[in-house]
């Protein structure tokens, strides 16, 4: 019981202040978009619990344990940390690798969009943005890879607070399939994703209809399934147009470029939102 408790003090010794760090500014954590970012989040998130093992481990060992004997042998507290742990890690972290490299290519070629996200008060992310898209709307490959490798973290935290005195406990080496599959997935969708044109916001003031985004290439912009004619902002690449008189709040606005059709983005005043 005592063993357990420690370890959940450590735990909180370790999380906390890396919690709080990200609470007062997420950039350790945050994309080159400014978004939160689902690779470096997971990498970070599995980071603090593979130290959190081996200190705990090293704290039991160098205590309760009895010292450098509790080390030793092939059925060692860590036995199981290159044949288990070591690839939980490496998935994450070669989805983070792979994904920046992927995203920051693409971005250089203009076969990918990123436009900055709104801003927030007090500049914190929403945690929403883990398992979304650029536009703001779910994407299941994030959240499966976000769900799956909560459960993952689960399975281990929980299995190592039943027997802290076991060492790292001995899941099945396979259970690397729970982060290294759902990472592959990931970074597949981020080679795949196409360079749809990305809403972030919508204004209507004195009649005009301004839309903020990013991929705007020989836009076309429709606003409650009205073409409209649009005039683009060559320096923030913003488009406005003329709102007619049927377009009444809440309406759908979509961006047409190059083919590629965007998420639809509901307007809705502020004063009724």
């Amino acid at each position: 019981m005592a063993s357990t408790l420690f370890a959940l003090a450590l735990l909180a010794a370790l999380a906390g202040p890396v919690a709080l760090r990200l609470r007062r500014g997420p950039g350790l954590v945050t994309g080159r978009d400014g978004r939160l970012s689902t690779s470096t989040t997971l990498a970070l998130a599995w980071t603090v619990i593979l130290v959190w093992l081996l200190l705990a481990v090293l704290a039991y060992g160098l205590t309760a344990g009895g010292g450098i004997a509790y080390f030793r042998g092939a059925d060692g507290p860590l036995s199981p940390l290159t044949s288990v742990y070591l690839p939980l890690l490496g998935g994450p972290y070669a989805a983070l690798i792979g994904a920046k490299a992927v995203v920051g290519h693409r971005i250089e070629n203009g076969s990918l969009a990123k436009p900055a996200p709104k801003p927030t008060p007090g500049g914190r992310r929403p945690l929403r943005e883990l398992i979304a898209n650029d536009s703001g709307r779910t994407d299941l490959v994030d959240l499966q890879y976000v769900a799956l490798s909560a459960v993952t973290m689960l399975y281990v935290v929980l299995f190592f607070l039943s027997d802290v005195g076991g060492g790292l406990p001995r899941l099945p080496s396979e259970i690397w399939a729970l982060t290294g599959a759902p990472a592959g997935a990931y970074l597949l969708n981020k080679m795949a994703t196409r360079a749809n044109p990305v809403i972030t916001g919508a204004t209507v003031a004195d009649g005009l209809l301004k839309v903020e985004g990013g991929g705007f290439t020989e836009p076309r912009l429709t606003a409650a399934d009205t073409p409209l004619p649009v005039t683009q902002d060559p320096a923030t690449g913003t488009l406005t147009a003329p709102l007619p008189a049927a377009a009444k709040p809440p309406f759908t606005v979509v961006v047409t470029s190059r083919g590629l059709r965007s998420d639809p983005y509901c307007y809705e005043p502020a004063d009724r939102a």
